[in-house]
């Protein structure tokens, strides 16, 4: 049952936990908290696509697809507020866009 997907969004709930004690405080229980939060749901999400019949895969996909642009764009804010560095701000939406693109490609092979 192990998709890409969910290998890449697991991998990116770790780098998150291991950068959560190189964040200032009041970040670390604010946005960084709020980030790690939806990386959680979108691991959720990625299960019950896999788990759940394929006439029904398609709202849990999209659901994983709207929560992963949110972290995208709340990842950007951390860059863009300075409370991560340009090299781990690169990890990330290198890890976010992969994602988005698996995430893309489910949806358009369900459609099909």
């Amino acid at each position: 049952m192990t998709l890409p997907i969910i290998h890449e969004i697991d991998s990116l709930y770790k780098e998150l936990y291991l950068t959560r004690g190189k964040i200032p405080k009041p970040d670390r229980f604010g946005i960084w908290s709020k980030i790690e939060n939806i990386i959680i749901e979108c691991l959720e999400l990625a299960i019950k696509a896999a788990l759940t019949a394929k006439d029904k895969k398609l709202v849990f996909i999209q659901e994983l697809k709207i929560q992963i642009e949110t972290g995208k764009m709340l990842t950007r804010l951390t860059w863009e507020l300075k409370i991560i560095a340009d090299k781990k701000y690169l990890l990330l939406e290198q890890k976010l866009q992969q994602i988005s693109k698996m995430a893309t490609g489910w949806i358009k092979y369900l459609i099909k």
